[in-house]
């Protein structure tokens, strides 16, 4: 990316995260760790690669997002409103009576949300399908999919990275969170999955490791995907659970929190901070 361009996509992000803060204090507590490490992905998704239309978020020909880690549906609410698919001070109702916004993303109640998902492993093969089906339609419309980490310890996800090898989905691009932890602690002490680049590659993905907390490094990854070929694209985010709140990175436990207002206002004025210097 050109260095505005980087800087725009990094206010994004920084964006993104106030949007993460804002839902989740709104409620008390929440899966903050998770969120915040995918909020340069998603920058770089919404700001500049994938199609979608905030006024028509049901467009046929848009691009779609499956999150499968849907218990960080803060961070991709938080993405949505910035974009304008409704409005900001609508967070603020996440997990409540009557919200748009529940804990886990639900495609019957969001607007911009391309598939429910929760029951962890489960999004990798709706995501396979939704790809499959744009493949039979002759469609150039691409599927992104976000696993967690700790979410490929379920089997149901390799049976899907194998249906996509199978069928030669090269609209299909997984995007995993390798950021090392899961609810009950590091990925290594609970399930270790040795070296996720390498099973992609055996499964018959094209696969690059990046640092997913890197806009620019995420920016040229997922710009290589638009090649196309006979592969599924697989990128192996290298990210920090709770990335860009330093005070939320050092909690070990950090899986899900409570946001006090302390914490709030301690942390939403860091990443204001930020953000002026990057819009300055």
């Amino acid at each position: 990316m050109e260095a505005q361009e980087s800087k725009q996509v990094k206010a994004l992000a920084t964006k993104i995260r106030l949007g993460i803060l804002e839902a989740i204090h709104s409620v008390g507590s929440g899966h903050i760790g998770g969120s915040l490490s995918i909020a340069d992905v998603l920058a770089v998704l919404y700001g500049r690669e994938m199609r979608y239309d905030p006024k028509n978020p049901a467009w046929e020909g848009r691009d779609k997002l499956v999150t499968s880690k849907g218990h960080c549906g803060p961070a991709v609410y938080a993405t949505l409103a910035v974009e304008g698919f409704f409005p900001y001070e609508e967070l603020k109702t996440m997990n409540k009576p009557g919200t748009r916004l529940p804990s886990h993303t639900d495609r019957n109640k969001t607007p911009g949300i391309d598939m429910t998902t929760g029951s962890l492993g489960q999004g990798t093969s709706l995501a396979a399908g939704m790809a499959y089906g744009e493949k039979l339609k002759k469609s150039d419309c691409r599927v992104f999919c976000i696993v967690g980490d700790g979410e490929s310890n379920e089997g149901q996800c390799w049976e899907a990275f194998a249906f996509a090898a199978a069928k030669k989905l090269s609209n299909l691009v997984v995007l995993l969170d390798w950021n090392k932890k899961q609810l009950d602690g590091y990925l290594a002490d609970c399930m270790p999955m040795a070296s996720f680049e390498e099973k992609f590659k055996a499964f018959g993905f094209d696969t690059v490791t990046v640092n997913g907390n890197d806009v620019d490094a995420l920016a040229a990854a997922i710009e290589r995907t638009r090649k196309g070929g006979d592969k599924p694209y697989a990128i192996v985010m290298d990210t920090v659970k709770g990335a860009g709140i330093p005070d939320v990175e050092n909690i070990m436990m950090n899986h899900s929190i409570p946001v006090g207002d302390a914490d709030f206002e301690k942390w939403t004025a860091e990443l204001k901070a930020q953000l002026a210097e990057l819009e300055g």
